[in-house]
């Protein structure tokens, strides 16, 4: 099975409590997802629930040619202020491993998402990812930096 790896970077004009207070809130993944891919959390959390190691949380999305589906994710690894990771328990991928990093800078934060996942299927994975699942995978987080920046006032010129 053939893993990818992608790696994205943003930096936020914010401080390093208010970057981390927003992305360990669940409920603010579907704000920063792009609205054609349906997302919703269907997990019993509410506004005020942080990520904790060892968290469930479940979605409805549809990834792909309006197809729903259920996903599982499960938060493996938290270091307050630095760092979290999500694992896909189940869903559309073979593999989902999904790092968010958080450095404090001057101004700001860097965030770093580094992403590992695979794709089922074999030699048609491979090609799935080629053709069409790697440039979706591109658009999530080209949407989502387009969401935190219009959220958080950033404004590239």
């Amino acid at each position: 099975m053939k893993t990818y790896r992608l790696e994205f970077e943003h930096k936020l004009p914010i401080p390093l409590a208010e970057t981390w207070d927003f992305f360990t809130s669940p409920l603010n993944l579907a704000k920063i997802t792009p609205p054609q891919m349906g997302f919703e959390v269907t997990s019993p959390y509410d506004a005020n629930s942080k990520v904790y190691e060892g968290m469930i949380i479940t979605y409805k999305i549809t990834p792909l040619f309006g197809i729903k589906m259920d996903w599982m994710t499960e938060i493996t690894h938290v270091k307050e202020h630095q760092y979290f990771i999500d694992e896909q328990r189940f869903g559309p991928y073979a593999l989902w491993h999904h790092e968010h990093h958080f450095e404090e800078i001057k101004g700001g934060v860097n965030m770093k998402d580094i992403l590992y996942y695979a794709i089922p299927y074999g030699a048609i994975g491979k090609l799935a990812n080629s053709i069409l699942v790697a440039n979706e995978v591109n658009k999530i987080f080209t949407h989502r930096e387009q969401a935190i920046n219009e959220m958080f006032g950033v404004y590239k010129g």
